[in-house]
């Protein structure tokens, strides 16, 4: 990542270079040096009137690592992509630090080879869960949930947290982080209620924020997106902690206002702070889904929140919108949707989103609108521009010590006892020294499970 923007748009491989994917040289400007352009908005434009309507709706495409390959993104070129659940490189959920960088790089490589013509070539960018620490990597550091991070506190302490957990996703080339959650937990039978840092919206708005400044930078400042950040997600609008009786992906019902007045009251404030994505949530708000709530996603979002950012899906979670399929839906990018999360049909999905534009249910310039602010976002992030660099070649990149270095343990460890919370303490804490101590219970032996707790 690099901070700013150029005042040309520099550094992305025009259609006919002859540099080698693999090549280190500086891309090529996408925008034939657009004279004097400093400003985004012209920088976004220039690019989309070079773009067919297949690459821009590429663009609005996110699929999973282990769905498709490299030769794929080199046709399709899709403007996103993640790893999921238990998803690793190359099939391999325990593969080293090196494996996932790699795949990084041979993922930049596909995504910016040249393509005929005049039309741009535009990185892809990669999207993970790192929740609570780069978890999903092997050796990086684990630090407590948000549910006992609320527990400390001390937003400062988060700060610091986010900031770790961004060098640590650097070291493996990836861009964005789906975090913070900012649920309002208020059913503690919602399954994931440790996702929540309190059932107080204020608690929650102001570790919400601190969390996106640690991840992405404080806004404005010199380092904001820049080395040692990420993209920051905030997650998922809204509601998700307040489904009935605590369903997941459930209901939340009641009067709109008083609903916003719990659940709605962290996103401003993360987007105060500068978070650049909004995630939409699986659940229905008075029968609505997320997905497909315009008066939501436009009116409330933007509209009273004045959001400019990307808002992303989750996992196939347009497929849930009434009338809709995983490969077959409208509604979710006329409602506000920009980047369909579509772990497994995207080749589904972006023919029948073209088909949809040729035919005149998808207007172009609603198009023209998602694809640009996933531009947008590119180039805040640095990776469109004169110093884009493949995802090896950028600072902390395969520096492998950084994962679970012996400074993010001790941020991990003060996490830890802080959030330690004690009813009542009758000569049990603090432990004495030499003492035996008996750890029982399913969770016992279980990272996963112990994690809500516990910092590695």
């Amino acid at each position: 990542m690099r901070n700013g923007l150029s005042a040309l748009l520099g550094t992305v491989l025009m259609a006919g270079c002859a540099s080698a994917p693999q090549a280190t040289a500086p891309l090529q400007s996408a925008s034939q040096s657009i004279a004097g352009a400093s400003n985004e908005e012209a920088e976004v434009a220039a690019l989309l009137a070079r773009m067919s309507l297949e690459r821009k709706v590429a663009q609005l495409i996110q699929p999973q690592i282990n769905s498709f390959t490299a030769e794929e993104m080199r046709k399709y070129r899709w403007g996103s992509y993640l790893n999921g659940g238990n998803g690793g490189p190359y099939g391999e959920e325990f593969a080293p630090a090196s494996e996932w960088l790699r795949l990084a790089d041979e993922m930049w490589d596909a995504s910016t080879a040249p393509l005929p013509g005049d039309e741009p070539v535009i990185p892809a960018m990669w999207g993970t869960d790192a929740v609570h620490g780069h978890t999903n990597v092997m050796r990086a550091t684990i630090f407590p949930h948000n549910i006992a991070l609320g527990a400390t506190g001390d937003p400062d302490l988060v700060r610091q947290i986010g900031a770790a957990t961004a060098t640590e996703i650097e070291v493996t080339g990836i861009d964005w982080n789906f975090s913070p959650t900012v649920a309002v937990a208020r059913d503690d039978r919602w399954g994931r209620t440790y996702e929540s840092y309190s059932e107080d919206p204020e608690v929650v708005a102001k570790f919400g924020a601190a969390l996106v400044e640690g991840l992405q930078g404080r806004k404005g400042a010199d380092d904001y997106l820049g080395q040692g950040r990420v993209i920051a997600t905030a997650k998922h609008f809204f509601g998700d902690g307040g489904t009935d009786q605590g369903v997941d992906q459930g209901e939340v019902n009641g009067d709109i206002d008083a609903l916003k007045s719990i659940h709605a009251v962290p996103y401003p404030v993360a987007i105060e702070a500068g978070v650049e994505t909004i995630m939409a949530s699986f659940n229905s708000i008075n029968g609505r889904k997320m997905h497909g709530n315009e008066a939501l996603l436009n009116g409330v979002l933007r509209g009273e929140m004045g959001f400019d950012g990307l808002v992303v899906g989750d996992w196939n979670g347009h497929g849930q919108v009434k009338g809709c399929t995983v490969s077959d839906c409208a509604q979710s990018l006329l409602a506000g949707l920009d980047i369909y999360m579509v772990p497994d049909d995207a080749i589904a999905l972006h023919t029948s989103l073209v088909a949809q534009v040729r035919n005149g249910t998808i207007p172009m310039a609603r198009i023209d609108e998602a694809a640009g602010r996933v531009l947008r976002l590119k180039l805040r992030a640095g990776l469109i521009g004169p110093e884009a660099k493949r995802p090896s070649e950028r600072p902390n990149a395969g520096e492998f010590g950084k994962l679970g270095m012996a400074p993010h343990r001790a941020v991990a460890r003060e996490a830890v006892a802080k959030s330690q919370v004690i009813l009542k303490n009758n000569g049990v804490l603090p432990l004495k020294t030499g003492a035996n101590v008996l750890v029982a219970g399913t969770a016992a032996d279980s990272i996963a499970q112990a994690a809500a707790a516990v910092g590695r």
